[in-house]
């Protein structure tokens, strides 16, 4: 029997004592994510699409931030869903059957925060894609490989190397960025520094200084 995600659920990790992060953790990482989107846009985030979004905790931080922002959450919980679908604007969906919904993206900013190493490879190789062509600017795809050490839900977590998340997203069409921002193939020039910063993180720093040599050099010319 799967995992449900009940009440009971959100309580124990969201409300009760022993909580996994606070709301002002989630309110930096909103602020977070919405400035490299603003960054990239060069304009004010209009639009939000958060994949897994529980009970739309998302959908207050960024609302605080940006008066009038679009938001849509897509959860599996049928709990979430009842409780908060039309006061925080959540409709009933999933990571692997993301492109079952048919969505008008892309969306300024996308969210995937804590799920994405819950899932198997065969719904990530479904999901991720359509989430990149969802994706109008950045997406904050937070996720705790094997190198991380995360107090919160283990079960059915999978550890995989950050090796193996990066090769995802880039056969998705995700250039990572670094910090869990990475960004849809339509924004890659703009965020082709940030994606260099991050091999330069994962120990690949002479091709990053190399590549970023050449593009000095070509618009120098």
């Amino acid at each position: 029997m799967g995992k449900s995600y009940d009440r009971a659920y959100f309580d124990r990790w969201y409300r009760k004592k022993g909580r996994i992060g606070s709301d002002a953790d989630l309110e930096r990482k909103a602020a977070l994510a919405v400035a490299a989107a603003e960054l990239t846009l060069g304009r004010t985030v209009r639009t939000a699409l958060d994949v897994g979004c529980g009970e739309g905790r998302w959908f207050q931080a960024l609302g605080k931030m940006r008066k009038g922002l679009r938001y849509l959450g897509i959860d599996p919980s049928l709990y979430a869903v009842a409780r908060f679908g039309r006061s925080r604007r959540i409709v009933s969906g999933s990571v692997a059957a993301l492109g079952e919904l048919e969505l008008p993206g892309p969306y300024d900013l996308v969210v995937c925060a804590d799920v994405l190493h819950y899932l198997p490879d065969a719904d990530l190789k479904r999901g991720l894609p359509v989430l990149a062509r969802l994706t109008g600017s950045v997406a904050f795809l937070e996720v705790q490989s094997s190198a991380d050490e995360f107090v919160g839900d283990r079960e059915g977590w999978i550890g995989r190397a950050p090796a193996r998340y990066r090769r995802l997203f880039r056969e998705a069409g995700l250039v990572p960025c670094g910090l869990h921002l990475t960004s849809g193939r339509r924004r890659r020039r703009a965020l082709r520094r940030w994606s260099e910063l991050e091999e330069i993180r994962a120990g690949k720093p002479r091709q990053a200084v190399s590549r970023i040599s050449r593009s000095r050099g070509e618009r120098m010319r």
